[in-house]
C-alpha cells in the first residue's frame, strides 16, 4: 500500500500540484499549511490543517494523526525571528535539538529540521520524488538562445553563485556585461531582480545563474523558476536565465516558457556534471 504523505506548506502553487501527483500515485494526502505563508483558499479542497510556524507540537500531532509516513516540504517561507516564531512547548524543545544551525544559513537550518523530523519517525522526500515532470531538463527550453556574450555572463553568474552557496548565503547571482550586478540572500530572487533591474547599465542584457548549494541536501529549498521570476528578469532587462538541470522545479512549466518567448528571454538547464568541473 502507497505510504501515505504529508506536505508542510508554504507559499504558491506548489504544495497542490505535490498533492495532485501523490493522488494520483494512489497516495493519501495531508497538507499542513503554515499560517502567514500558504493560501488557505487554495488548500481548502485537500485534507488539511492551517497551524503558525512556531507551533511544532500541532503541526508534528497533526501529520500523526492522519497517517503521514512521509514528508515533502515545499513553498517558499519566510524565515521568522525568534520573537516571531513564538515557539511551542514541543518547538522550544525542537529548537534545542536543532542548535546552532537554527543561527546558521537556510541551508544549515533546513538540514537540522529534516534531521528532527527524521528522528520523530518520519521520512523526508523531495518534492522532485512525487513531481518529477517539474524538474528541469538540461539544454535550452525556449526558442531564444544564448550566445557568447551570454554565456560568458551566466559563467559568472555561475562562478558566484557556487561561492555564495559555499557559505550558505544564496543560490543565485544576476551578472550584466561581467559585471555582478546582484547576488540572492535573505530576500528571495524576485527581490534580487528588482535590485538588479535598478542597477542595469547601457547596452546588451544580463543573466541570472542559480543553482543549488553546494552540499545542500535536495530534499529541501531546491531553486524554483515560475512564470513571476521570468516576468520579473524580463522587466530588469536580463536576456535570459540559467539553472542547475534535474535540481530545480520549473513551477507552471508551460507558463515559464510562454512567457519566456513572448518577452524573447531564454531559460537554460545546465548539466550538473559540467557544473561539477570549471563551467564553461
Amino acid at each position: 500500500m502507497p505510504r501515505r504523505l504529508g506536505i508542510i506548506a508554504g507559499g504558491g502553487s506548489l504544495p497542490v500540484k505535490i498533492a495532485r501527483a501523490a493522488r494520483a500515485a494512489g497516495r493519501g494526502v495531508f497538507i499542513v499549511g503554515l499560517d502567514g505563508f500558504a493560501d488557505p483558499a487554495v488548500l481548502a479542497p485537500w485534507p488539511h490543517e492551517m497551524r503558525r510556524l512556531g507551533a511544532a507540537a500541532r503541526i508534528i500531532a497533526a501529520l500523526r494523526e492522519h497517517g503521514c509516513q512521509d514528508l515533502v516540504m515545499i513553498g517558499p517561507v519566510r524565515r521568522p525571528s525568534l520573537l516571531d516564531l513564538r515557539p511551542d512547548a514541543e518547538g522550544a524543545k525542537l529548537l534545542a535539538r536543532i542548535g546552532r544551525a537554527a543561527f546558521a544559513g537556510d541551508d544549515g537550518l533546513l538540514a537540522a529540521v529534516i534531521r528532527v523530523l527524521t528522528e520523530e519517525g518520519f521520512r523526508v522526500i523531495g518534492a522532485q520524488d512525487i513531481l518529477r515532470e517539474a524538474v528541469a531538463p538540461t539544454g535550452v527550453l525556449t526558442r531564444a538562445t544564448p550566445d557568447a556574450q551570454a554565456m560568458a555572463d551566466i559563467n559568472r553568474g555561475i562562478q558566484v553563485a557556487r561561492l555564495l552557496g559555499s557559505a550558505d548565503v544564496g543560490q543565485g547571482c544576476v551578472v550584466q556585461q561581467g559585471l555582478v550586478l546582484a547576488v540572492e540572500a535573505i530576500e528571495g530572487t524576485d527581490a534580487m531582480l528588482a535590485r538588479a533591474g535598478a542597477l542595469r547599465r547601457e547596452g546588451i542584457g544580463g543573466g541570472l545563474g542559480k543553482l543549488v548549494k553546494p552540499g545542500q541536501d535536495i530534499r529541501a529549498d531546491l531553486p524554483t523558476i515560475g512564470p513571476d521570476t521570468v516576468r520579473h528578469a524580463a522587466t530588469a532587462g536580463l536576456r535570459g536565465l540559467a539553472f542547475e538541470a534535474n535540481a530545480t522545479i520549473l513551477a507552471e512549466r508551460e507558463a515559464c516558457l510562454a512567457t519566456a518567448d513572448a518577452a524573447g528571454l531564454f531559460l537554460l538547464g545546465l548539466d550538473p556534471e559540467t557544473l561539477k568541473g570549471d563551467f564553461q
